[in-house]
């Protein structure tokens, strides 16, 4: 059985008493290796009733800010359409004074959302959590294309990249050294994460790409990718992100669930659970 809101008969608030709102975007037509990222959000949903709704490291249980979730936004396979589908529905959420959070399908269902944030907020930056660095201009005949999402976020701000670990040599030229963070580096160097913590201004949408996490913990992605930071180091990023910073949304993307593997479909719930008890607590 579907589950058709985030957290499960638990977590059932109207759209007017929620502070969360919840959308989950299948959309997997730019995809270039494993599909079924369009399967993602059902995943999540069908997962996240699974979760405690009392989180014990911030002693806090969210869910009673109200998480409402959007009915699936289906657009079609046309990227851009299906682009300025998100940028409409994250901008109605911006302007109802509420936090978005989309749940992906690919990458490509993040660059409307950039763009909406972008323009809600003043002093913004977007925090890129991947492990490929997806700054083509335009890849397989397409400017939006899964593997351009963040050259598409740097249109609209400024951008910070972490855990990147695998790019053509075309996208050489669009890297910025001062605000790419290998994954390689970052294993080498934790206090590099206070750097990255460093560059972001006071506003930040935060894109988390699953493959950001090693292959070990989370397999089931559309491109995984080896060399990965873990659960635990990556969060308590994060919550120093929500700490230090006003974080105005997020989105999370690139699960690609397993038929067998049911773990990973988890932690992707957890993640989003755990990113909203930083972000409320």
């Amino acid at each position: 059985m579907r589950v058709a809101n985030f957290g499960g008969d638990e977590v059932v608030y109207s759209y007017d008493e929620s502070q969360i709102i919840i959308l989950p975007v299948p959309y997997d037509a730019t995809s270039t290796y494993i599909r079924g990222a369009d399967r993602g959000p059902a995943a999540i949903l069908d997962a996240s009733p699974a979760l405690e709704f009392y989180d014990i490291e911030t002693g806090s249980e969210v869910h009673k800010r109200g998480i409402h979730t959007l009915p699936p936004l289906e657009a079609g396979d046309d990227p851009a359409v299906l682009t300025d589908a998100v940028y409409k529905a994250v901008s109605g959420i911006f302007a109802d004074k509420r936090f978005p959070v989309v749940i992906g399908g690919n990458h490509t269902v993040s660059i409307g959302a950039f763009r909406a944030a972008s323009e809600a907020f003043d002093r913004l930056t977007i925090l890129q959590l991947d492990a490929h660095s997806d700054l083509r201009p335009a890849y397989e005949g397409s400017h939006l294309n899964h593997a351009c999402a963040a050259a598409r976020a740097r249109e609209h701000a400024p951008l910070v990249q972490v855990g990147i670990r695998s790019m053509a040599a075309e996208e050489l030229p669009y890297v910025d050294r001062e605000r790419i963070f290998y994954a390689h580096e970052l294993w080498a160097d934790k206090s590099l994460y206070g750097k990255v913590l460093s560059l972001l201004t006071e506003n930040v949408y935060i894109t988390v790409d699953l493959d950001v996490f090693d292959p070990s913990v989370m397999p089931s992605t559309g491109t995984p990718e080896p060399g990965g930071p873990d659960y635990h180091e990556l969060m308590a990023f994060l919550r120093n992100v929500m700490r230090e910073r006003n974080v105005v949304g997020f989105d999370v993307v690139e699960l690609c669930p397993s038929g067998t593997n049911k773990a990973p479909d988890f932690m992707a719930a957890k993640v989003i659970y755990q990113m909203l008890s930083y972000r409320f607590s």
